[in-house]
């Protein structure tokens, strides 16, 4: 491991008072950190589309319907919303250890779960196994950002942040990728599913999973820690010195009466529940234009969110370099709309080359955008608790999600599958105003340049 950097003592309340000071360290020990998180969220990503990337199997097999099959992944937006808050609170209060720990654990449960539903007759066996794993995200998507700010120094905390996500986004295109080449379609020559196959395929596929899902768990278990010793920077030396985030529901309040954080926002609940609603029925749009190829489909995915994680680790990169919050959010924006229109008339042309060059544009900056969103938060309510704000900002896009996903089944029923998709770009023309209205209130970046808190408000704020 590298030699830990280290700086002079920094003031960590307002003035400078020696006494009110402390070590800043950068430890090389923070990228194992970062690799066993990722790693546990690996594992829980990559079970998010396990059912809705082959939905004509899973329907077959289980004798339901394309909804039923659809909330296999809907059930991930769905218990963001009761767990939040609890997850939030135990993620401040316990710390990272524990939250990494029981996101993992309840990976695991929810696996094997599964291993016991490879039969037609245990649907809500295998969807309470994906409810327990969709619990597990809970807390590992909060807990993105401050694993990043408490490991990582000021010029490394958004790259740290976009490398974090990478095992949200790998593991969700491991799923497009080797789910469908794991449960194979086994048609009979009456046009049948042959469900003793089917039933081998997702018994082999489950074990696999299991086993390396409870892998994940034991070596976070061993080895992963909340923190360094010392903080990585300014802003954290701060955090750890106490101040506003100390309390709960005064962080709440006070993140609620941010302008700024309010159209971020809803921004980002737009952006991310489109970027939900598209995995989750991915699948169906793409079957729906080339039939029963279901491998096409997963291949598609894998494009669109493998492509989304290099997009998220540059953009990651070019806001530590720049720190242009605001302009690389709306610029995101802008172009994930034009990626949106680009896909959905790629699909009805019948063209693979086509939506496949769609599918890259669209995935570079809608799978880039989540750690921008997820830093924007944390500039804008910086003292605030990290796991607080990242926590708030997954309400939106788990309830927008929801009402995507059913929106477009209603649209597409009455409009078809492009003029549907087309209907719902209109969201993301929101999105880019809500953006564009944002004030450009960086208040852990001017807290990092030496700014000090003044009677327990922000670290001040810098508008560049």
């Amino acid at each position: 491991m590298s030699k830990p950097q280290e700086y002079s003592k920094v003031p960590v309340a307002a003035g400078d008072d020696p006494s009110s000071s402390a070590t800043v360290k950068v430890y090389g020990r923070r990228w194992p950190m970062l690799l066993i998180f990722s790693a546990c969220m690996l594992v829980n990503c990559f079970q998010w589309v396990q059912y809705c990337i082959v939905p004509t199997i899973v329907a077959g097999y289980y004798g339901v319907g394309s909804t039923a099959v659809d909330f296999t992944s809907v059930v991930y937006l769905l218990v963001f919303v009761p767990c939040i808050f609890p997850v939030s609170f135990i993620l401040d209060r316990l710390g990272l250890r524990w939250a990494t720990l029981l996101g993992a654990g309840l990976t695991a449960v929810g696996s094997w779960v599964k291993v016991f539903s490879a039969a037609p007759d245990r649907f809500a066996v295998t969807f309470t196994g994906q409810a327990l794993v969709a619990a597990g995200q809970v807390f590992q998507l909060t807990s993105s950002p401050r694993m990043a700010a408490v490991w990582f120094g000021p010029e490394q905390v958004a790259t740290a942040c976009s490398i974090g996500v990478f095992g949200n986004q790998l593991g969700i295109s491991l799923g497009f990728l080797l789910i469908p080449l794991a449960v194979g379609t086994h048609r009979l020559a009456d046009g049948g599913l042959d469900a003793a196959a089917v039933g081998r395929d997702l018994s082999r596929m489950f074990y696999t999973v299991a086993g390396v899902t409870s892998c994940a768990f034991v070596v976070a278990l061993l080895f992963f820690r909340s923190e360094p010793p010392l903080p990585p920077s300014v802003a954290q030396a701060r955090q750890r010195g106490g101040g506003p985030g100390a309390d709960f529901g005064g962080s709440l309040r006070r993140l609620l009466a941010n302008s700024s954080y309010r159209l971020h926002l809803l921004a980002y609940g737009i952006n991310v529940g489109m970027y939900n609603t598209l995995c989750t029925v991915l699948g169906q749009l793409v079957v729906n234009s080339f039939q029963n190829e279901e491998v096409f489909a997963g291949r598609v995915g894998l494009i669109i969110v493998l492509v989304g994680t290099f997009g998220s680790m540059a953009f990651g990169y070019i806001l530590d370099k720049t720190h242009k919050y605001k302009e690389t959010s709306l610029a995101i924006y802008v172009f994930t709309l034009l990626g949106w229109i680009a896909f959905s008339l790629s699909v009805q042309s019948q063209s693979h080359v086509l939506v496949y060059i769609s599918a890259t544009l669209l995935g570079w900056f809608m799978g880039g955008y989540m750690p921008v969103g997820f830093e924007v938060g944390a500039e804008l309510t910086y003292p605030e608790p990290e796991g607080t704000a990242t926590g708030l900002l997954f309400i939106p896009p788990s309830l927008l999600g929801l009402l995507f996903t059913l929106l477009l089944g209603q649209l597409t029923a009455v409009l078809g599958d492009l003029w549907a998709c087309l209907a719902l770009s209109s969201f993301l023309v929101v999105g880019c105003g809500l953006t564009a209205a944002m004030r450009r209130d960086y208040r852990r970046l001017a807290a990092n340049r030496g700014d000090s808190p003044q009677d327990g408000k922000p670290a001040g704020t810098t508008k560049l």
